[in-house]
């Protein structure tokens, strides 16, 4: 009878210590899932034309010896497509941006990464490796800027004031120079690698819409179920017939006040 007795008081304590502990571990993210995936080509890769760096003699001297492409379409010899923006719409719990910098690098006349995302209220650092002029400017309404680097070494760092899916950035004084940050007010988003694949971790579990975006081909839309502790696969496919989509992109003219000082091209 004692050791029955016995067996119970201890087991009652073992789920009032089970239920104080449970939802600290749920707040460490046992409570939540993931989600993975692949982005796929089926049809042919499209070509990518070559640059012409010889338009700027400086980053013609920077890759010299190279044949450097545009990267509209950058796909694996399996059909994983990379550079392709992955995120999930809805509403989540508000979170603090992380304190590090998203950097945006200009690298021998390349913006690089060609796709980043990064968090309303986080801080987009732009840093030049190049010895020559580049200009900055963000085809943006939400987060606008636009300056001038004039020498290797030099960074800026802007507060991303505003979600901007995707917005776009490019150089005025090289065309070539393009790259898109996909601003975001929530943690859940990735981007896909070279053989395509993606991961966003600590997802809340429910029904979740995902999205993909790519430069070239358009935002396609699939739904997947998250399960605490668990892993959702979801896989996109494009066939390369699709047209590009401008709903997340801002196309804006360049204000004529905005023009660069042509003397700061020249070097004078």
């Amino acid at each position: 009878m004692k050791r029955a007795l016995a067996f119970i008081v201890v087991s009652v304590l073992a789920v009032i210590v089970m239920a104080q502990f449970a939802p600290r571990a749920a707040a460490q993210g046992g409570g939540t899932g993931t989600i993975t995936g692949h982005v796929k080509l089926t049809g042919p890769s499209p070509g990518n034309p070559m640059i012409r760096m010889g338009m700027d003699p400086m980053c013609a001297k920077l890759n010299a010896g190279k044949r450097i492409f545009h990267e509209y379409v950058v796909a694996s010899e399996s059909g994983g497509l990379a550079n392709v923006f992955v995120d999930l719409t809805g509403s989540f719990p508000n979170s603090p941006a992380p304190p590090a910098p998203v950097v945006l690098e200009q690298k021998n006349c390349v913006y690089t990464p060609r796709v980043v995302g990064a968090r309303v209220g986080g801080m987009l650092r732009v840093l030049s490796d190049d010895p020559l002029v580049h200009n900055v400017h963000s085809v943006s309404l939400k987060n606008p800027f636009n300056f001038t680097e004039q020498k290797a070494g030099i960074s800026r760092d802007f507060t991303l004031k505003g979600p901007d899916v995707m917005m776009r950035i490019v150089c005025d004084i090289h065309s070539w120079m393009v790259s898109y940050v996909g601003v975001e007010a929530h943690p859940f988003y990735a981007v896909s690698g070279a053989d395509g694949s993606f991961k966003i971790a600590n997802v809340p579990p429910g029904k979740q819409t995902i999205r993909v975006w790519h430069e070239r081909f358009g935002q396609l839309t699939k739904t997947v179920n998250v399960t605490a502790g668990g892993t959702a696969t979801v896989d996109f496919a494009y066939t390369g017939k699709e047209k590009p989509s401008t709903a997340r992109v801002q196309d804006l003219a360049i204000p004529h006040g905005d023009s660069l000082d042509l003397r700061l091209i020249a070097g004078e």
